[in-house]
């Protein structure tokens, strides 16, 4: 699939846009903006991005209001198909947040039983007690997301809601011509609709992509052939960051192996998860990080480590926030993306990533593993490719019979000398083919 060889890249469209945080009914156009940035997707090497939600909702975008219409605080349905269009034609496909489990208190079937009750056609389609009341004080009991009562739990056993969204995602294939779907709390949704999601969309159109968000359990339960193709992998999120700041190599690469190594019994092996450092829900990695030094040897991970590598925008170029400081702070408007030395980095790793076959479809072996420093092989077929990261201030000399003289570091395009020895400088990334 496509997925498989792609860079993504995710952008949160409300503070891309710099929308007000109250839907306020006012017409914006800020996503469109978005399309004066696709010089610099390109430059990075990205070949797919992820919206955040787009449609329209209460606030932030996760409360939905309307499957069908674009959010108006970030433009038109016409300006968004406009928009995917000019990424198609630069071969970045697209992939929509489909936001399933829950929708706004503004939602218009939600609207009609508050104001009905049980005279609503649409009482069913939610988990409702009219003998209850809610913290809205409604004079009925609902299901909120966790305990969010902003968030109005769909009952997708009910076969008219489940209709209602195939028909929304069929719109979008039709109207946008997306190219996939990010299902949210994807480890919350009713296990049959999930299946007929994915049926449903393997005929809607070829290699139609689905990821799930998973934070927790076994993720095989959420990517087979009867749910998605693929799920965030936040295990490996908390150990890129972690394994830098404690300089604990050990941690990710067991992690790794545990998911992908070489023994029959791992978990995933053969399967692309979607690798991040950071995204709309958690700290910017440059916050995290204790040592900025290690920003380069933790994209380095990400770039070399099996599954599909995603870029949260800003983060390219070092952008900090903590999630201390609220969703905002994650979320911010930036006038015009930058370029600096870390972004240069990035950029080389994600051209390499792309066009590497081992990088793309081999499997994960562990070759030297010292608590500053890692290597790796990664083999398919007769392609293979070594990753080497040094987390340490002071060089190293990583010794190991890598079966090479020879070899062509992949970032640099320079020769080095392999035989029985990897010289890796202080915070460094290298690629090698063999």
């Amino acid at each position: 699939m496509w997925a498989d060889e792609s860079v993504f890249y995710q952008i949160y469209p409300m503070g891309f846009a710099g929308a007000p945080f109250e839907n306020d009914g006012v017409l914006r156009h800020g996503l469109s903006r978005f399309a004066e940035w696709i010089p610099h997707l390109k430059k990075l090497g990205v070949n797919a991005v992820y919206f955040s939600p787009i449609f329209e909702s209460d606030t932030h975008g996760y409360n939905t209001r309307d499957y069908t219409r674009i959010d108006v605080r970030l433009g038109t349905n016409e300006e968004f198909a406009e928009l995917v269009k000019k990424l198609h034609e630069e071969k970045i496909k697209v992939v929509i947040d489909g936001v399933f489990n829950h929708v706004g208190r503004g939602f218009w079937a939600f609207r009609d039983v508050l104001e009905k009750r049980w005279d609503s056609q649409f009482k069913d389609w939610f988990h409702i007690n009219f003998d209850g009341n809610s913290n809205y004080n409604d004079g009925l009991w609902y299901e909120g997301w966790e305990g969010n009562f902003d968030l109005v739990k769909l009952n997708l056993k009910n076969d008219h809601v489940v209709e209602h969204i195939l028909g929304a995602v069929k719109g979008w294939v039709e109207e946008f011509d997306i190219d996939g779907l990010r299902l949210d709390v994807a480890y919350c949704l009713d296990r049959g609709f999930l299946s007929r999601l994915r049926h449903f969309t393997d005929g809607l159109k070829e290699d139609f992509f689905l990821v799930g968000e998973m934070i927790h359990g076994d993720y095989n339960q959420f990517m087979n052939d009867n749910a998605c193709h693929s799920v965030t992998n936040y295990e490996c999120y908390k150990g890129l960051y972690s394994s830098f700041n404690s300089m604990n190599m050990y941690e990710i690469v067991h992690s790794l192996l545990r998911q992908f190594g070489p023994e029959n019994w791992t978990l995933y092996k053969g399967k692309h998860l979607l690798n991040f450092v950071d995204n709309h829900d958690v700290s910017r990695v440059a916050s995290i990080l204790n040592n900025e030094e290690h920003l380069k040897g933790i994209y380095g991970l990400l770039f070399a480590m099996p599954g599909i590598p995603m870029i949260y925008y800003g983060s390219e170029w070092g952008v900090k926030a903590d999630k201390s400081q609220g969703d905002p702070a994650l979320r911010p408007h930036f006038e015009k993306p930058e370029w600096n030395s870390l972004t240069d980095v990035i950029a080389a790793m994600s051209r390499v990533k792309r066009e590497s076959e081992a990088l793309n479809y081999g499997d994960f072996k562990s070759l030297v593993l010292k608590n500053k420093q890692c290597v790796f092989e990664r083999r398919c077929g007769d392609k293979r490719v070594i990753a080497a990261i040094n987390a340490d201030g002071s060089p190293f000399d990583a010794y190991y019979d890598y079966g090479l003289d020879r070899a062509v570091e992949l970032l640099s395009g320079k020769e080095i000398d392999v035989k029985g020895c990897l010289h890796l400088e202080p915070y460094s990334v290298m690629y090698i083919q063999g």
